[in-house]
Parts: C-alpha cells; sequence; structure tokens
C-alpha cells in the first residue's frame, strides 16, 4: 500500500526504488559491510516514529510527546545490554563514524596521540586517517599486519605504542579476516597507560553470537554499526566496556562536577556530535536486537563463517593469494597481483556479470586507493538468503572464469545467467529467518 502511494505521488522515485530491489534480487552480494535487514526492520524504520522529535534521553526529553518514543529507545538499549552483556548503552549514533567522534570527544582532546590500525593494512577510515576528522585533530600513528604473515603481531605493537605513547589506541577493522586478541591489547594499554576502544562494527554480529573474541571485558569503551553482521538498520551504538569508572581520573570533567563514563559519553553524543536521534531507526534497531537474542541468529554466524571459510579454501584452491592465509571472520581479503589484475578491473569486471564486491587495499599495496591491488569480499548477505558452503564455492568459481578474462563481455553475459539462476533459487525476502 506504501508503495502504491509512493508509485502515484512520486513515480520517478518509486521506480528507481523498484530497479534496486530488483538489482539487490539478483545480484550476487559479496560487499562485507552489507546485509538484508527484515522486512521488520524496515518496517519499523518507515513508521511514524520520523515524525518525533526528541532530543535528550529517555525521561529527560528537551521536547514533550515522547512518553511512547521513551518506551522505544528504553527497549533498545535493553536489548543491546542484553545482547553483549553490558551494563550501559547509548542507541541514538547517527552511523558508526558519528558513534566513533562521540568516543573521541570523551576520551581525547585535538592534538592527543592516537594509535589506530593502519586503513591500508586493514583498518577504518576513523582510526586516525590523514582525511579523516580523526587524523586532521589527532596526532595519528599505526600498526598494522606483518607482511609475512598477513596477521597483527602484539609484540611489535607493543613495540610501537611504547614509541608513541599513546593517550588512546583504537583496535577494530574494515577488512581485517581474522580474530584479535583484546587481552594482549589491554596488556599494552595499560604498559602506556592510554585508553583502549574496539570498534567492532564488521564483527559485531559475530561477537553477539560468541563465535569470536568478546571485546567488553578488556575495553574501556565499544561502538559499532548496526548493519553489517548485525543485519539491523544503519546505525551506531555505543557500549561500555570493563569497569571503566574505576579509570575515570585520566578524563578531565567537561563541567565543574566529576561525571560517571556514561554521563560523558551521553554527553558527547547529545549535544557533543548530533542533535535529536532518529527515533524511527532506534526503532529499527530495538527490533534487529530482538532478532539477534533469537537462536536461530547464532546459527546465522555460524554459517556465515563457515561460508567465509569455503570462500576462502575454493580461493585458494584456485591459486589465488588470501590474504592471511584464511578467515576467522565474515571476510576474505584477496590480493591479486599473482593474477596480473588490480582490484579496479575485479571489480568492474565482476560487477558486469552481477557479482558486487570491492576494491581494497592490501597489506603493503603497490597500488592507490583508487586501483588498489586486492578486492574484499563478504559472506552475510548471501548466508541471510540462505546459501550455504556449496553455493559460496560455485561463487568462487563463477569468479574466476569472469576474473580469468576480465575484457571478455560474451563470457560476463554468460556468468549473469548464471547468477541470475542461482539467486532464484534463494529469492530476496522469501525465507523464514527474516
Amino acid at each position: 500500500m506504501i508503495n502504491n502511494r509512493l508509485n502515484i505521488q512520486d513515480p520517478e522515485v518509486f521506480n528507481l526504488i523498484e530497479k534496486e530491489t530488483e538489482r539487490q534480487n539478483h545480484n550476487v552480494e559479496l560487499i562485507a559491510s552489507e546485509n538484508f535487514a527484515s522486512k521488520a526492520v524496515m518496517e519499523a524504520m518507515g513508521s511514524t516514529l520520523t515524525n518525533k522529535y526528541a532530543e535528550g534521553l529517555p525521561g529527560k526529553r528537551y521536547y514533550g510527546g515522547c512518553k511512547f518514543v521513551d518506551v522505544v529507545e528504553d527497549i533498545a538499549r535493553d536489548r543491546l545490554k542484553q545482547l553483549f552483556g553490558a551494563d550501559w548503552a547509548n542507541v541514538q549514533p547517527h552511523s558508526g563514524a558519528q558513534a566513533n567522534a562521540a568516543v573521541y570527544l570523551t576520551f581525547m582532546n585535538p592534538g592527543d596521540k592516537l594509535l589506530g590500525f593502519d586503513l591500508s593494512h586493514g583498518g577504518h577510515l576513523t582510526h586516525g586517517s590523514p582525511v579523516n576528522f580523526s587524523g586532521i585533530l589527532y596526532d595519528a600513528h599505526f600498526y598494522g599486519v606483518e607482511k609475512e604473515t598477513g596477521k597483527l603481531d602484539m609484540n611489535r605493537i607493543r613495540e610501537k605504542a611504547k614509541e608513541v605513547n599513546p593517550k588512546m589506541i583504537s583496535i577494530g577493522a574494515s577488512a581485517y579476516p581474522r580474530d584479535i586478541d583484546y587481552e594482549a591489547f589491554r596488556e599494552i594499554a595499560d604498559e602506556v597507560g592510554a585508553f583502549l576502544w574496539m570498534d567492532m562494527a564488521h564483527t559485531a554480529g559475530l561477537i553477539a553470537a560468541k563465535l569470536l573474541n568478546d571485546p567488553l571485558p578488556w575495553c574501556d569503551v565499544v561502538t559499532s554499526t548496526t548493519h553489517k553482521t548485525l543485519r539491523g538498520p544503519r546505525g551506531g551504538i555505543i557500549l561500555k566496556g570493563r569497569d571503566s569508572e574505576n579509570s575515570l581520573g585520566k578524563v578531565a570533567p567537561k563541567s565543574g562536577r566529576v561525571k560517571m563514563w556514561s554521563e560523558l559519553l551521553d554527553g558527547a553524543v547529545f549535544p557533543g556530535t548530533q542533535g535529536g536521534p532518529l527515533m524511527h531507526v532506534i526503532a529499527a534497531k530495538a527490533v534487529a536486537f530482538g532478532e539477534a537474542l533469537r537462536p536461530e541468529f547464532v546459527s546465522y554466524q555460524k554459517k556465515v563463517i563457515d561460508n567465509a571459510k569455503a570462500m576462502a579454501n575454493r580461493f585458494t584452491e584456485l591459486g589465488y593469494k588470501v590474504v592471511s592465509g584464511g578467515t576467522d571472520n565474515h571476510l576474505v581479503l584477496v590480493d591479486l597481483r599473482n593474477k596480473n589484475l588490480t582490484g579496479k578491473i575485479a571489480e568492474n569486471a565482476l560487477g558486469n556479470a552481477e557479482i558486487t564486491v570491492n576494491k581494497n587495499m592490501v597489506p603493503f599495496d603497490t597500488q592507490s586507493p583508487f586501483v588498489t591491488s586486492g578486492i574484499r569480499i563478504g559472506t552475510p548477505a548471501m548466508t541471510t538468503r540462505g546459501m550455504g558452503p556449496d553455493e559460496f564455492g560455485y561463487i568462487v568459481e563463477l569468479m574466476d572464469k569472469v576474473l580469468s578474462k576480465p575484457e571478455d563481455t560474451d563470457l560476463q553475459e554468460q556468468v549473469i545467467r548464471d547468477v541470475k539462476a542461482l539467486c532464484e533459487r534463494f529469492p530476496l525476502y522469501d525465507f523464514v529467518t527474516i
């Protein structure tokens, strides 16, 4: 019915939405940061809550008429805390980047030293990249993976931390296929007197399912997006980690009285970095957190990892260089240099065959970020549609076929037919889990 109204009122936008829905339905979606939210999540996103302004927190709003949205936000916070075993949460950040901005505002002053994961080695833009506010406002230094293994070496990171003496150490990545030793990071942070922050945007769903190491017992603060492996709406969250209140003296109070960590972080979100919360998105977050608390969510996350391992193994069998030799999570990073390909060529050729990936820097890349030497591949979206290891192995074979002749448009047309046949066996939104 809503679509019919949109079709009548604005057919131009309606038709573009229809085309994008068709693209998603008949495309093999392998962007590691994308997933398919449930119909219930999307229904909450399109609800009347979009009309409500609600600056502040439940029970402490600057606007009247918040009695129902207060309950919605409390449900979202309670479900999120239950999901990760946290004792405090903020669900208002509009995005992961804004959640991260609130962390900086709480823990750092402009010019303070940050030690972050190098973007070109798998880190994230908001962890000190010179083109991002985090690299512009703060004195960013970086650790990376080892050239021989493609993995983090905690002894090397300890050496770097002692050399830099940072105010804060950030963990988390957008293209690192391995699990992380948070306890070792905590030891390093304590040695140099630094705050420890984990951005689990990519792996939050896997961590919630207890399939990867848990950062909360070791980090002062944890942030995340709510899409990606969490399979919710696009947005951000903040969780307080270990007993951070005992470390309060490290932060200069922003007012005349000493504040709790939770107060500082809440204030860094609003009014520190953004205005009114998006109540329709918070409702959708609540729905997604409720879905993630169900037993079937754990089964789904196990399949995400199984499918990623199946892809990594098949790529290796076909002679591709998989960075770090495999994966522990939802993504596979492929170095294409031994195939005499760039990430840009691969992304375009695969896209022409209706297989969506993104070009990506690999450790010690010899190409620019606009070209790259690799591609990043993720399994969450197509796992949501019900595909398993056999299908993902077959997808790798289709990718190999395209990449062996990236200029062959006739071959790409043939693969499009194969992709369409595969996707029709697993239609979008035609399955029980969402």
